[in-house]
C-alpha cells in the first residue's frame, strides 16, 4: 500500500520505501539492558527471560540490524510467567558511533493515530460526538464530507486523498524539512484530489483522516489537541516520558535519525526536522517504558468505557492477510496496537492479550530493505520465536 518514490514522505507510521541506502553498520555490539533507565512501579516482571531463549533473540535481533543495515534498536518483550527482554544494539550516531541505550526518546510517527484516536473516543464517552456523526458537521470543506463519518475517518475507509502523496507536498516539505504546516494547509493539498473511493466501500491508510480527527477534538474539546492529549490522555495514563511536540522540542536523551526520503534519495540526518506536517497523524515522541504502558492500556481500553473500546476493536481486512484495522489501531495475527515510521524513526507497539504480552521496538532509520519496514522485520523476527503460534507481519503502509 506504500509507494515506492519520494511521496514515501508521508511516512507518519509503516512504510515501504525504495532500496535501503548503506549506512556505516555499526559493528555488533554487546546488548545493554535497562539498567541505564531509572525503573518505574510497572516494570515487572522483574526476571529476565530464559538465558537460551534470551540469546535466540539476541542473534534474531543482531542479524536483521545488519541485513537492513539498521543502525540502533532497541527492543523490550514482557511476557508474564516468561519474564522480560530489554535490549538496545547498534549505534546511536553513525558520525560518532555512540552506542545505542534504551533510555531514549523517539518520534513515533503514526503511533500517534492511537493517541488521537483514544481522545477522539473519550468525546464520544463524554456524548459531544458521535461516531456515525458526518465530518461535515464539524469540519467544513470536506470533499463529500457529508457521507463521510468519524468512523469512516477513524477506520482508514474515507476515501479522502492522502495529502502526503500530493507531488507539491513531498516537493515542499523535502525542500525544507524545518518548516513548519499548520493543519489546514496540509489537508489543502490533498483536498485538491478527487476522493478515491465511495465512504466504507474499501481500506486505504491517509494521513488525511486523522488530520481532520484532531480538528475535530479541538472543535469540541475547546482545548489545543496538544493539551487535551495531555490532560485526557497522557495524565490518566502516567505516561510522562511521552508529549506531542508544537514544534522541534525533542527531549535528550535521543539518538540520530536517518532517512532517504530526500529530494535527491541519499541518506540525511532527520533528527531536527520539523513533525508538524504529521500532527495528530505522527507528530508524537516517546520511550520504552511509556510506549511500554501504553500498549496494553490502548489494546484492553482502560481509559474508555468498554462499549466504546468494543467499538474500537471491530477489525476490518485491509487487504493485507493477516491483518485488520479498526479504529486507529491494528490487529496483526493477535497482536494489537499499532506502529509507526516517520522520517529518519520507526516503531512498534503491540500487546497480544492471549498471553499478556507487550512488544516495543524503536529504531532509529525508516529506510526500507528490499522493499520491506525495517522495524516488521525485527517484530517478525522476534514473534516468530516467542509466540510462533502469533506471528506479527507487515500491517499497512502507514503515512
Amino acid at each position: 500500500m506504500k509507494r515506492t518514490s519520494a511521496r514515501r514522505v508521508v511516512a507518519a507510521a509503516l512504510l515501504v520505501a525504495s532500496v535501503l541506502a548503506p549506512m556505516a553498520a555499526a559493528p555488533a555490539t554487546a546488548a545493554q539492558s535497562v539498567a541505564s533507565h531509572p525503573s518505574r512501579p510497572d516494570d515487572c516482571p522483574a526476571h529476565e527471560l530464559d538465558p537460551e531463549l534470551a540469546s535466540r533473540l539476541d542473534k534474531a535481533i543482531e542479524k536483521v540490524r545488519q541485513q537492513a543495515g539498521i543502525p540502533g534498536v532497541v527492543a523490550g518483550l514482557w511476557m508474564p510467567g516468561k519474564g522480560s527482554y530489554v535490549r538496545a544494539t547498534g549505534v546511536a550516531d553513525t558520525a560518532t558511533r555512540k552506542p545505542m541505550t534504551s533510555d531514549v526518546f523517539v518520534r513515533i510517527g503514526s503511533e500517534t493515530k492511537t493517541f488521537t484516536v483514544t481522545a477522539l473516543l473519550e468525546l464520544v464517552d463524554d456524548g459531544l460526538v458521535g461516531l456515525d456523526d458526518p465530518i461535515s458537521k464539524y469540519i467544513h470543506g470536506v470533499p463529500k464530507g457529508h457521507r463521510i463519518t468519524l468512523r469512516h475517518l477513524a477506520e482508514m475507509r474515507s476515501g479522502l486523498f492522502p495529502y502526503t502523496e500530493d507531488a507539491d507536498f513531498v516537493h515542499d516539505l523535502l525542500s525544507n524539512p524545518k518548516r513548519s504546516f499548520t493543519p489546514r494547509e496540509v489537508l489543502a493539498y490533498g483536498f485538491k484530489h478527487k476522493n478515491t473511493f465511495a465512504p466504507g466501500k474499501q481500506f486505504e491508510y491517509s494521513n488525511t483522516n486523522l488530520i481532520l480527527l484532531g480538528l475535530v477534538v479541538e472543535k469540541m474539546s475547546g482545548h489545543r489537541l496538544d493539551e487535551f492529549i495531555e490532560k485526557r490522555v497522557l495524565r490518566p495514563a502516567r505516561l510522562s516520558h511521552t508529549l506531542f511536540p508544537r514544534g522541534f522540542e525533542f527531549p535528550r536523551p535521543h539518538p540520530r535519525g536517518y532517512t532517504n526520503q530526500t529530494l535527491t534519495g541519499e541518506v540525511a540526518d532527520s533528527t531536527n526536522w520539523n513533525p508538524s506536517w504529521a500532527w495528530a497523524a505522527g507528530a508524537m515522541i516517546s520511550d520504552l517504558h511509556d510506549l511500554r504502558r501504553w500498549a496494553k492500556i490502548v489494546a484492553t481500553g482502560t481509559l474508555l468505557r468498554p462499549q466504546t473500546q468494543e467499538q474500537r476493536l471491530k477489525m476490518l481486512p485491509t487487504g493485507h492477510p493477516g491483518t485488520s484495522y479498526g479504529l486507529g489501531i491494528f490487529n496483526s495475527d493477535g497482536w494489537i496496537g499499532h506502529n509507526g515510521s516517520i522520517p529518519g524513526y520507526q516503531t512498534v507497539t503491540v500487546y497480544l492479550p492471549s498471553k499478556k504480552a507487550t512488544l516495543v521496538l524503536m529504531l532509529n532509520t525508516d529506510i526500507s530493505y528490499q522493499g520491506q519496514e525495517p522495524s516488521s522485520l525485527l517484530a517478525r523476527a522476534i514473534t516468530e520465536i516467542v509466540t510462533p503460534d502469533n506471528v506479527y507481519d507487515r500491517p499497512l503502509p502507514t503515512s
